[in-house]
């Protein structure tokens, strides 16, 4: 099968823990640029450990902190890459990427921002007719 013919709606991944240094500072960012993405949250505290979970990506209270890692999250219309950016710098966060077509592949068009560890979070918008665009 080729990357045409697959089925880019389909979960390849079920999760991913994000360990943050300052859980409460990373939560305020994750809900603050994924709200313009419309991905929900909801906590699961345990007597082990305080977790948040956005869809299939987790902010779990954990030591040492998850660095280095790019995480790009899927958005709907170029409008909600825009938002994701744009509530993300007026919260105070650092933009690693204002919003626009990338060269990376055709109808890329994407925004980034750091997280308070540091790592790269990208929302993505593949635009219609292009490898990866989902409805």
């Amino acid at each position: 099968m080729g990357a045409l013919e697959f089925d880019w709606t389909r979960h390849v991944v079920d999760h991913l823990d994000l360990h943050a240094s300052d859980y409460d500072a990373s939560v305020r960012f994750y809900k603050t640029v994924l709200a313009p993405l419309e991905i929900p949250s909801w906590a699961q505290d345990t007597e082990r450990e305080r977790s948040t979970c956005f869809t299939r990506v987790n902010v779990v209270e954990r030591l040492p902190p998850t660095k280095g890692l790019h995480l790009s999250f899927v958005a709907r219309t170029r409008e909600q890459v825009d938002g994701f950016h744009r509530a993300g710098v007026e919260a105070g966060f650092q933009s690693n990427g204002e919003p626009g077509y990338r060269d990376y592949a055709p109808g890329y068009y994407a925004a980034f921002l750091l997280d308070p560890d540091g790592n790269n979070v990208e929302a993505l918008y593949r635009d219609v007719g292009n490898v990866g665009h989902v409805i």
